[in-house]
C-alpha cells in the first residue's frame, strides 16, 4: 500500500479531535485507501482494533443501515460492545438517507471520531451547513500523482528510470487500482472504461435525475477531448447541432456542472492578471485522471500537450492551489496558482523547438510584474532557464517538492 504522505500529513493535525474528516474525490480514486492508512495511524498510537468500526455503504450487506436512524442505532451499539473512544469510518456515505443527523448526533452522543467518504461534491452542500457546520474538514482525495505512481509502478518493473515511468503514467494515468492488473493494456483499458460507465451511470445520470444518457455522453466526450482548450456552454450546442442533436445552453451548463461535483471534471476560470477579476466565459475543464482519456480516447500521445496541461493541473490542484488561466492583455498564462498567500506561474509546452515558442512561453511571464516564482516546463532535457523564469522537464516539475 502506497503512504499517501501528502493528504496524512493534513489529516494528522485533526485525528482524535471532534472535527469530522471528510474524503471527497472520484470513485475508485483512493478514498478507501485513505481510510485504512488512518486506521494505521491509529494502530501506531495505541489504539485497539475493536474500537475501529468500518462500514462500506457500497455492500448490499448494508441496505439495512440506509437511513439515518437506523444507521445512529448501529453505530451506538457497536460503540457499546467496547471500552474507550469510538472511532467510525463510513465509506460512501452519500447512499445514506439523511446521513449528516447521524453523524452530528453520534457527536453529541458518544466519544467518537468520525471519518466518511463521498463521491460527490454535493456531499458538503444542504443540510450539511445546517448540521455540522464549523464542524467538519475536507480532503479532496485524487488520483495518484506522478511521484506515487513511480513507487507503485517500480513495484512490478523495479530497473524502471523516471523517464520510462512517465511514459507509463501518460498512458495509464492514477487510478490506484491498476497496480493489481499488473499494468497489462488490455486489462487497464477495460477496467477504465467500467469506471467510467460507473462514474456517468451511478455519479451523474443517478443524481442529476438525467434522461438522455446519450445527450450527457456527447458532452461528456466533447469536453474530455477539449481538456485545456477555451470553451464555452454555446459552442457545445453549436457542435451538437452539426450533429443534429438539439440542446439548450442551460442543459449543456447543468451537465458539465453535474460531472463537476462527481469529480470527473474540474473547471478552471480564467482570471484577467492586471486587473484581479475571474472572467465567466470560455473556462477551462481537465478530466480528474488523464489515463481515463486515454481509454475513452485513444490519443494522448497525439494530444500530448494537452496532457501535460492536464497532468500540472492536477498536480497543483493536488497540493492545494486554487488556479486559474492567467490573462495578460491577448496572451494566456496557463495557470496561475495560488495558496497561502503566494503565487506561482506556469506554462506547458511539449518540446521548446523553436525560437517563436521559446519566445511565446517565455515571454508571457515575463510581463508579469510581480516576483513571484515563474515555470516553463515542457519534456525538454535542457534547462532553458533564462531571465528569472525558471525551466523544468515536467518529470523533474512533478517531483519537486517545493516550488517556490
Amino acid at each position: 500500500m502506497i503512504e499517501r504522505e501528502l493528504y496524512l500529513k493534513r489529516i494528522r493535525p485533526f485525528i482524535d479531535t471532534d472535527m469530522v474528516k471528510v474524503m471527497t474525490g472520484m470513485r475508485r480514486s483512493g478514498k478507501s485507501i485513505m481510510l485504512e492508512l488512518i486506521k494505521g495511524e491509529l494502530l501506531k498510537r495505541g489504539v485497539k482494533s475493536c474500537q475501529l468500526v468500518s462500514l462500506n455503504f457500497e455492500d448490499m450487506c448494508y441496505i439495512p443501515l440506509l437511513t439515518a436512524a437506523t444507521l445512529y442505532n448501529e453505530l451506538i451499539k457497536r460503540a457499546q460492545s467496547f471500552s474507550g473512544k469510538a472511532y467510525f469510518f463510513l465509506d460512501e456515505i452519500q447512499e445514506v438517507k439523511d446521513w449528516e443527523k447521524c453523524v452530528n448526533s453520534l457527536r453529541v452522543a458518544i466519544d467518537c471520531d468520525i471519518y466518511i467518504t463521498g463521491s460527490n461534491a454535493k456531499l458538503l452542500s444542504g443540510e450539511l451547513a445546517t448540521y455540522l457546520a464549523g464542524r467538519y474538514i475536507e480532503f479532496e482525495i485524487f488520483p495518484f500523482s506522478f511521484a506515487e505512481f513511480i513507487d507503485l509502478y517500480r513495484s512490478s518493473a523495479p530497473n524502471a528510470d523516471n523517464a520510462e515511468c512517465f511514459k507509463a503514467y501518460l498512458t495509464f494515468g492514477g487510478m490506484p487500482y491498476l497496480a493489481n492488473l499488473n499494468w497489462q493494456k488490455e486489462a487497464c483499458n477495460q477496467y477504465l472504461h467500467d469506471l467510467f460507465s460507473s462514474v456517468v451511470i451511478k455519479d451523474i445520470v443517478k443524481r442529476g435525475n438525467i434522461r438522455d444518457v446519450d445527450l450527457l455522453e456527447r458532452i461528456v466526450f466533447y469536453s474530455i477531448n477539449h481538456v485545456g482548450k477555451p470553451f464555452s456552454a454555446a459552442s457545445i450546442v453549436k457542435f451538437l447541432k452539426s450533429e443534429h442533436r438539439k440542446v439548450s445552453t442551460e442543459t449543456v451548463i447543468n451537465y458539465l456542472r453535474y460531472c463537476c461535483e462527481s469529480f470527473l471534471f474540474h473547471r478552471v476560470k480564467r482570471e484577467d492578471l492586471p486587473g484581479k477579476q475571474l472572467l465567466s466565459v470560455n473556462e477551462k475543464y481537465y478530466v480528474a485522471d488523464h489515463g481515463i482519456r486515454q481509454a475513452m480516447c485513444g490519443n494522448n500521445m497525439q494530444d500530448i500537450n494537452q496532457i501535460l496541461e492536464n497532468i500540472v493541473c492536477m498536480e497543483l490542484l493536488r497540493r492545494g492551489f486554487s488556479v486559474t488561466v492567467g490573462k495578460m492583455g491577448a496572451k494566456e498564462i496557463d495557470f496561475a496558482a495560488t495558496k497561502d498567500g503566494k503565487k506561482i506561474y506556469v506554462q506547458v509546452a511539449y518540446m521548446l523547438a523553436s525560437d517563436d515558442t521559446i519566445e511565446r512561453e517565455f515571454g508571457v511571464l515575463l510581463e508579469v510584474a510581480d516576483n513571484f516564482p515563474k515555470y516553463v516546463i515542457s519534456l525538454d532535457e535542457f534547462d532553458m532557464s533564462r531571465d528569472g523564469v525558471i525551466h523544468k522537464n515536467v518529470r523533474d516539475f512533478l517531483l519537486d517538492d517545493d516550488w517556490s
